[in-house]
């Protein structure tokens, strides 16, 4: 237990009493405070994206970009205009080795993370939907896990497997929860099935990822409670709705003549807008 608790709001604590009281919790993905402002206005849950941030922060596709500092500051700056969300944070594969992990972890607590995804993947890394993948030994992601959680004060660690084949993903995963991750999640499932074994082996919560285009087909909350799923993560909803948006406001914007739409019918304008801001600047104030 870091002597950091007493100077660190309890957020983890916040979250486990949520999964107490209601499942599953669903997460959304954001690249920006923006997105994840709008976010928070449907959903309490706010996950930061590794895949969202690369794209938003860098322009560049999710392996292995992002460095720990950058991701601790786009965090502190979430917590800062979203005090009471449930911020999980994608930190991959913790950057580095178990110290470094370690240290990340912790930074990302006292800026006000929720709860953190640690990844079980060797670099070079990629996004969990994608193939060509490689692994860490078991024992050394087991190594890497125990320094984060013996590092952390409140913070909730999902330890988070790649592994491709079944019986993998189910001996990674509750090998896991026994080294006492908070939760586990196995990325790219195409069914329910592993997510029933896990259930089967454990008591700790398992969070299930969705990607629109990704591995797992897209389940209702009904499905995945009835499997046993506790947390539901959306990666990209935030990133890919901008781009859909952009691409279609700057190709209407062109055939124009340069004119803009009037706000209304799915577009916003500067009150709409400004309104949206104002209520950040009061959040900003009420921490």
């Amino acid at each position: 237990m870091s002597n950091n608790q007493n100077s660190i709001k309890m957020h983890g604590t916040a979250l486990r009493s949520a999964l107490r009281e209601r499942e599953p919790l669903a997460f959304i993905g954001v690249y920006d405070v923006f997105s994840a402002t709008l976010a928070r206005r449907h959903f309490e849950g706010i996950f930061v994206s590794g895949f969202s941030f690369a794209a938003s922060h860098h322009g560049l596709p999710d392996i292995g970009f992002i460095a720990w500092p950058d991701i601790v500051a786009f965090t502190r700056r979430l917590r800062t205009v979203l005090p009471d969300a449930y911020l999980v944070v994608d930190m991959d594969d913790g950057y580095g080795d178990p110290e470094v992990a370690a240290h990340a972890a912790l930074s990302l607590e006292e800026a006000g993370a929720s709860a953190v995804v640690l990844e079980d993947q060797q670099r070079p890394r990629k996004c969990g939907h994608l193939d060509g993948k490689a692994l860490l030994d078991l024992e050394d992601y087991i190594e890497k896990l125990q320094r984060v959680l013996e590092a952390r004060s409140d913070l909730f660690v999902i330890a988070r497997t790649d592994a491709s084949e079944p019986e993998d993903m189910v001996r990674r995963a509750l090998a896991s929860a026994g080294a006492g991750a908070d939760a586990v999640l196995v990325d790219g499932l195409q069914n329910l099935d592993v997510i029933r074994a896990v259930r089967a082996g454990t008591d700790a919560p398992i969070a299930f990822n969705q990607i629109a285009g990704g591995r797992s087909p897209g389940r209702s909350w009904t499905e995945l409670r009835d499997a046993g799923v506790s947390m539901v993560i959306y990666s990209t909803p935030c990133l890919f709705g901008a781009q859909a948006a952009i691409d279609r406001d700057l190709a209407a914007l062109k055939a124009s003549d340069g004119v803009l739409p009037e706000p209304g019918a799915g577009r916003v304008g500067l009150r709409e807008c400004t309104t949206l801001l104002q209520e950040n600047l009061g959040n900003r104030y009420r921490r």
